[in-house]
């Protein structure tokens, strides 16, 4: 590719995924929007136009309400991945008005303030019961031992999944979410469509178990939605409850260890925490601002936009760098320094717009109540081994991240 082939940004370079900022401080420079051949993508890497284009209408998470994949100059996908992309398509971050503006007004009941803040005794005591364990044990993986069955069980309790069916929810959802990750392998989508099969068919069953005897759950609550206008689909049942397992706590699973890993590289940050528990819900916020576990977030270009006097094409992808908008020096004072005092911080971790996490008020609860579980039971947690980084750079995540008390 012309020009941007000396650039330091390469997704699949290991070095890269382990420290992408010093990358995105060069692409920062280059310029405010950047063709980048190996993806075939625009690059957005300012806080500025990041924030902008999610909020922009001409811009799309799909283009298949509007337009079919020739229409748009794209080849549709391969015939024997039709099973995820049903699965996918049919979600509501994958949709646009008005379909989405139907289920997520349905799906929003179960996320309002007063909601979530029900749920918090119920996060607490399950944060607390998590960390006792892993105090009992010596210490243990931050990452299997808390980060992982909190958000898991929150969701799935939201949802109504029994608990003696949770264990399989973890395997279903990494195999999809690698479809996120840019130029997925044939080996990753086939892992993808054979869990979409599976997940898919579990939900079904549990959908039916619910329309004969239903519960107070989300599942439920969407079965007995009897407004014609909001009404869903079964596989728009199905894809909403995906979704919402999947974003529900895989951004809460990366960010947990990806904080506690920034925490331990900065003892200084770390001791002024322990040293003082009020600055957990500000910690919470700079710590998805310093190592977001979402660093790239595509859309498609419905209509022809122009950034910087560069025009983009209908029929481009635009993949907004939310981990360089993060560590835009324009917006955030002095941003590779890990600074939990931050007052101002429009971090762009939740996106924006009509697609802004749903569950951000659930994460911040579940992220400050595990952050304040290991700080008041296990205040001598420190690390055990040095971490290996997932080799994923658009959800970025820890193998594991090893404890001792």
């Amino acid at each position: 590719m012309s020009g941007p082939t000396a650039l330091a940004f390469d997704p699949w370079d290991p070095a890269f995924v382990a420290d992408p900022y010093p990358a995105y401080a060069e692409l920062r420079d280059r310029g405010r929007v950047i063709h980048y051949e190996p993806t075939g993508q625009w690059l957005v890497p300012h806080h500025a136009d990041v924030s902008a284009l999610l909020r922009d209408r001409r811009l799309g998470r799909t283009y298949q309400h509007r337009f079919s994949h020739e229409d748009f100059g794209r080849t549709a996908p391969p015939a024997f991945q039709e099973p995820f992309h049903t699965l996918n398509d049919h979600g509501m971050l994958d949709l646009e008005p008005p379909d989405h503006t139907r289920i997520r007004r349905l799906v929003s009941k179960a996320f309002t303030p007063r909601t979530v803040e029900r749920l918090k005794p119920y996060v607490e005591r399950l944060a607390g019961e998590l960390v006792d364990g892993l105090v009992a044990a010596g210490g243990g993986d931050l990452l299997t031992d808390v980060a992982e069955p909190l958000p898991v069980a929150v969701i799935a309790e939201m949802l109504g999944i029994p608990e003696a069916d949770r264990a399989q929810l973890r395997p279903w959802s990494a195999d999809i979410c690698g479809m996120y990750e840019l130029n997925p392998s044939e080996e990753t989508a086939r892992k993808a469509v054979r869990a979409s099969v599976e997940f898919s068919g579990y939900l079904r069953e549990l959908i039916a178990a619910r329309r004969k005897e239903p519960g107070d759950d989300l599942v439920s609550g969407l079965i007995a939605a009897h407004d014609e206008e909001d009404r869903l689909t079964e596989q728009e049942m199905i894809s909403t409850a995906v979704l919402l397992l999947n974003a529900g706590h895989e951004a809460t699973v990366n960010a947990t260890v990806n904080g506690w890993w920034a925490l331990f590289r900065n003892p200084d940050q770390l001791a002024a925490l322990r040293a003082d528990r009020s600055l957990v819900p500000s910690a919470v916020e700079e710590l998805m601002r310093y190592d977001t576990p979402l660093q790239l977030f595509e859309r498609w270009v419905l209509d022809e936009i122009e950034v910087d006097g560069t025009v983009i094409p209908r029929g481009a992808e635009i993949a907004m760098l939310f981990g360089s908008a993060n560590h835009d020096p324009a917006v955030f004072t002095a941003p590779e320094r890990l600074d939990l005092t931050r007052a101002e911080n429009p971090h762009i971790s939740f996106s924006a717009g009509i697609h802004y996490c749903i569950g951000a008020p659930l994460a911040r609860i579940e992220l400050a109540a595990s952050m304040t579980a290991l700080l008041e039971r296990a205040p001598t947690l420190s690390l055990a081994t040095e971490p290996r980084r997932k080799p994923n750079f658009v959800i970025r995540g820890l193998e594991g991240l090893t404890v001792r008390l």
